[in-house]
């Protein structure tokens, strides 16, 4: 028995484990999961460093389109969450600045490499941070009876504060509640609602919940009851 396995087993057992190794690695390179691969993934692009009073005033930022290579077994489970596209924002300024967009601001995961970037180019806008105070407007609804009609509003809060890019702060004039219904109404009711500015780069600094008081009194020329 012995004599057997030193015949079969053992005897230039060193070729055959270099045999069984370069059996293994020629499979693995013909192994369909380990082709390479292609894929193409929308990826938010994310802004690193960006100074305290700098705001981006673009209204619309792209996405980039990064197109990946890799084995197919790595391919086949990429997300786009699973690469970073990244732009340095410590040195801007106010005004428009162009950046260029290549694969070295792109991080895909390990042994997956990037083949192209769209855009190769981002332009955007900048402008410092602008923080103030405007009123709130109640937009109020309603079917009423017959000779009563809205007296008096009274908001509460009355003003909010609102914070963003310089140019499109300034052009707000006011913000407006959410649409309320008072519909019924006889001599005064409080509906609670939410306040809105219509602008997209302007937000509402701590939002809170807004109070709108509807006052009825008679229309104009409804006789008094006698």
């Amino acid at each position: 028995m012995k004599e057997l396995f030193r015949r079969y087993v053992l005897h230039n057992f060193g070729l055959k484990v270099l045999s069984l190794l370069l059996a293994t690695g020629l499979w693995m390179a013909i192994s369909p999961e380990n082709q390479p691969a292609e894929m193409a993934l929308r990826v938010p692009i994310e802004f690193h460093q960006v100074p305290d009073n700098i705001e981006i005033s673009s209204a619309n930022i792209p996405e980039a389109q990064v197109r990946v290579r890799g084995p197919e077994r790595l391919i086949r489970q990429l997300r786009s969450t699973d690469v970073h596209a990244e732009i340095g924002l410590a040195d801007v300024k106010p005004g428009e600045r162009t950046f260029d967009l290549t694969s070295g601001q792109i991080h895909p995961p390990r042994d997956v490499s990037v083949v192209q970037v769209l855009p190769g180019q981002l332009h955007l806008d900048f402008d410092t941070r602008l923080s103030r105070e405007v009123e709130v407007h109640a937009r109020v609804t309603g079917n009423f009876v017959a000779g009563e009609q809205i007296a008096q509003l009274l908001v509460d809060p009355a003003k909010i504060t609102i914070t963003g890019p310089r140019r499109h702060v300034e052009l707000v004039d006011s913000a407006t509640t959410d649409p309320v219904d008072a519909s019924g109404t006889m001599t005064r009711a409080v509906f609670v609602t939410n306040v809105y500015v219509s602008d997209p780069l302007v937000q509402v600094v701590q939002p809170t919940p807004i109070h709108v008081t509807v006052i009825m009194g008679k229309s104009p020329g409804t006789p008094s009851a006698p």
